[in-house]
């Protein structure tokens, strides 16, 4: 079948694609590569990704490219899920024969709730779905295809039995070549990453047991199966040999500096230093100093850290297997050696106070990552979180639909006797203000700026969304 993989319009801004773990409109413009939707799209012959937010491509026009396809797989999330449902119930109107699908942690968690939400909706394809999208665009009847949950004719939803997890990670074609294809990479921003970027995974699944975070609880799972190191420095060479412009390489593992991988991380890191790539991945707070020495000695310029909170309780309590002494002494390494860090951190999770967010804010300003992203817990059903959220009275059940706004800013979710969503949602701006409106913040930015043009330009132009996003913040 004439296959697309449709990332559908949604609000002006927002990034909900299976590349994001952050499912709302940020700070600054942002787009994380669709990723989950062009490795598939690899498979299937013919296809066509098409990523409506990035491209700016509205409903109707995307309406009209749609409705020339046989199959439409589209990636959706929670915060996305009604209003991609919407767009699926306008190409059914548009185009009745046309087959539609969904895949994402949403419709992986709730199948039979996602298929009932709609009509329009034909199938969705639950765990790992590459090969399950694969044999439906092939053809396959529904019935032989695993993974796949469908309605049958009288209504009722039929689930076949579970796909296998993906063993062999190098059997997964190069996912660069549908990005070169089909996306426009000057649309892919991100704020801390050199522009053009292009980012991919090196592996899935993450050993750790974070309690808010999504994919490995509901796709990916808790082992981290990896490609080969030769195989990612393949795909990096084509990079460089196919696309020259693209200045920076993202691995977008959860953890891609997982303790039972630095083998083939050095290995990864020498193998980049020979083709002279920079490049920055996602790190736990953990990574030695011999092996941060070595992934900087072959061009790795940044590291994407969750941090999380600063307060030791709230770390266990989510179960982050790290403390904060352990955080300082690796951000302090990253220091000596020259190694950026953009720093995340969450407010709202189990055992905040006002206190705790306190504390947090002083932590974040003493170990002064280069940038931070300050989110707001997030309880995704299929989570633990979201599960302790429902039974211990701080979220309503299926409330998880108000993760955001009717623009997509992120919402404050969960909130407790002693601290409510009010505060939780304010102390966002808060943090921010008192992290960059420093004297030596501000001075380290205006250095980086100095520096050059196109710094200066973006920066402006960051700055610019950053201060309308807290205006609307404190609205």
């Amino acid at each position: 079948m004439k296959t697309l993989f449709l990332q559908a319009p949604s609000f002006d801004g927002f990034d909900g694609g299976a590349g994001s773990r952050y499912q709302a409109k940020r700070e600054i413009k942002s787009f994380w590569y669709p990723t989950w939707l062009a490795q598939p799209a690899a498979m299937v012959p013919g296809s066509r990704v098409l990523d409506a937010p990035a491209d700016e491509i509205d409903v109707e026009a995307a309406l009209k490219i749609a409705a020339e396809y046989d199959l439409v797989i589209m990636h959706t999330s929670t915060p996305s899920f009604p209003t991609d449902a919407k767009f699926g119930e306008l190409l059914k109107q548009r185009k009745p024969g046309i087959k539609i699908g969904l895949v994402g942690a949403k419709v992986a968690v709730d199948p039979t709730g996602s298929l009932k939400a709609s009509a329009a909706i034909d199938f969705v394809a639950r765990e790992e779905f590459d090969y399950t999208c694969k044999e439906v665009a092939e053809g396959r009847p529904y019935s032989e295809i695993a993974g796949l949950s469908y309605k049958l004719e009288d209504g009722t939803v039929k689930h076949n039995t579970p796909r296998a997890t993906i063993e062999n990670m190098d059997e997964l074609p190069f996912v660069a070549p549908v990005y070169k294809r089909d996306l426009k990479i000057e649309n892919y921003f991100i704020g801390y990453l050199k522009h053009p970027y292009v980012s991919f995974y090196t592996g899935r699944g993450c050993r750790s047991k974070c309690t808010f975070c999504l994919w490995p609880q509901t796709v990916g799972g808790h082992r981290y199966r990896v490609r080969s190191a030769q195989n990612v420095i393949a795909e990096v060479k084509w990079i460089k040999e196919n696309m020259p412009e693209v200045r920076e390489i993202m691995f977008d593992d959860d953890t891609f500096t997982d303790s039972s991988n630095m083998e083939r991380v050095h290995e990864i890191a020498i193998g980049l230093g020979k083709l002279g790539m920079t490049w920055s991945c996602n790190a736990k707070a953990n990574v030695p100093y011999e092996s941060l020495k070595i992934m900087k000695d072959n061009g790795l310029r940044l590291l994407l850290v969750g941090y999380e909170s600063g307060d030791d309780q709230i770390l266990h309590n989510i179960k982050k297997g790290l403390r904060t002494d352990i955080a300082r002494r690796f951000t302090e390494d990253c220091r000596k050696l020259g190694i950026l860090i953009h720093g995340t951190f969450i407010l709202g999770l189990p055992g905040e106070t006002k206190e705790t967010i306190e504390k947090t804010i002083e932590f974040a300003k003493s170990i002064n990552p280069h940038t931070i992203q300050v989110s707001l817990a997030a309880p995704y059903p299929g989570t633990t979180l979201y599960k302790q959220a429902v039974d211990n009275g701080w979220l309503q059940e299926n409330d998880a639909v108000n993760l955001v706004n009717s623009k997509g800013v992120q919402l404050a979710a969960i909130s407790y006797p002693h601290l409510s969503k009010e505060e939780i949602f304010h102390s966002m701006e808060v943090f921010y203000k008192r992290f960059y409106f420093r004297p030596s913040k501000i001075w380290e930015i205006v250095r980086e700026m100095l520096a050059s043009w196109e710094m200066m330009k973006r920066r402006l132009r960051e700055g610019v969304e950053f201060f309308r996003f807290l205006r609307a913040h404190e609205a």
